[in-house]
């Protein structure tokens, strides 16, 4: 789904929780997406049905020490994806076949630049944050819910054995 521009001049929907019955409660994600999988699978308009996650969570899983070290790897690393990006551009638009050495020399900048960056920046926040760490928003359940009009269809269908079409 894209955002619409805020200078559009059609009105935006309101992000609202979706109502009617719920079908089931799953602990996880793949589980309810499976339900649905199941459910498509068997005709049913899927359209009708949405799951919702409650009790929103966010979890910081602690990956590692940060070190000087590893900041200058994670920058050179970046500088020079970033330094591949723009030799490959001037490599594009250069008519010069020897241009191909833009790109090597532009990877070999970006990371060092990177690099540079990656140890200033950490040696200015190094007493406010020392380790790595990934983030995810996990839900406690994830319950899938269904208008009224086609509930008792959507139980009758996950009734069935799996089998049976």
């Amino acid at each position: 789904m894209t955002n619409p521009s805020s200078y559009s001049r059609r009105a935006r929907p309101v992000p609202t929780i979706p109502h009617g019955d719920i079908l089931g409660t799953y602990d996880t994600y793949p589980e309810a997406q499976a339900v649905v999988d199941r459910l498509a699978k068997r005709e049913f308009p899927v359209n009708q049905l949405a799951i919702v996650g409650n009790d929103l969570k966010t979890v910081e899983r602690v990956t590692g020490k940060l070190t000087y070290g590893r900041a200058a790897g994670a920058g050179a690393a970046s500088g020079a994806w970033f330094g591949l990006f723009f030799g490959l551009l001037l490599f594009m638009f250069s008519d010069n076949p020897a241009a191909i050495a833009f790109v090597g020399a532009a990877l070999l900048i970006g990371a060092g630049f990177g690099m540079i960056f990656g140890i200033v920046s950490y040696s200015l926040n190094r007493s406010r944050r020392d380790f790595t760490s990934t983030h995810q928003v996990i839900a406690s359940n994830y319950q899938i819910v269904v208008q009224p009009a086609v509930a008792l269809r959507a139980q009758e269908l996950l009734s069935r054995p799996e089998t049976e079409q």
